[in-house]
Parts: structure tokens; C-alpha cells; sequence
């Protein structure tokens, strides 16, 4: 198992180290409903939130089982955006993570089915 200061690309940790603290510190309401959901180790593992993984930041991520979580917004739809993030599961796929991913709004008003299915993907 890997351990947090290992996942994260040496030369750039300050400053995505920075970015990661603010994006805690303002969470969207649906990655805070997540949260809630995940934190305490409420799926029988661990998940860390606002993560570095190598040069990104992942929402969630269990890295005992090697998966990371996103929580898409609107903006994730733009096409350029949705090129990048094509990318970046590539990058992540390449350092040995699963990356599933969730609207804002399947995480709001479909939680239970958002947690089935990260069940499904702890097995």
C-alpha cells in the first residue's frame, strides 16, 4: 500500500498541497453529502478527501483499495473539460487506480444508489 506522500509528484506537492487544503475548506453540498457518507471508515475502509495523486487531486480516494471518486459539476460537461477528464482517468488508470465518477446531482438526490455502487467497486 502506498503511503500519502508517495502518491504525490515531488516538485509540485506545496502547491497542490495548497490547493488541496482549499478545496476542503470549500466543498461543494455534494461532495460534502459524500463525505459524510464515507469518512469514518462508514464502507469498511478508509477514504482521504482532496487527495494528490502524482499531479491531480482526487475528490476521494480509498488507496487501500487503489479507487478514486469524483464528483463532477456542471462544468465538467464543457468539452474541453470533458477531453481533460478523459485524460486524467487515463493518467490515473496508468498508476494503478479504478476512477468512478458522479454528478453533483446523482450524489444529492440518488445517495443510496451512488453508495451501491462504490460497494460494488470495494469488492
Amino acid at each position: 500500500m502506498l503511503r500519502d506522500f508517495q502518491t504525490a509528484s515531488p516538485d509540485r506537492y506545496a502547491l497542490l498541497k495548497a490547493f488541496a487544503r482549499e478545496n476542503r475548506n470549500n466543498q461543494t453540498n455534494a461532495e460534502k453529502c459524500l463525505w459524510q457518507c464515507l469518512r469514518g471508515g462508514e464502507l469498511g475502509v478508509k477514504f482521504k478527501r482532496q487527495h494528490i495523486i502524482y499531479d491531480f487531486i482526487a475528490d476521494f480516494v480509498c488507496l487501500e483499495r487503489n479507487l478514486i471518486i469524483e464528483v463532477d459539476g456542471a462544468y465538467h460537461f464543457t468539452d474541453s473539460q470533458m477531453e481533460y477528464d478523459v485524460y486524467r482517468t487515463k493518467d490515473l488508470e496508468k498508476f494503478g487506480f479504478r476512477v468512478i465518477r458522479f454528478t453533483n446531482d446523482e450524489v444529492i438526490n440518488e445517495t443510496e444508489k451512488v453508495l451501491t455502487i462504490i460497494r460494488k467497486e470495494l469488492m
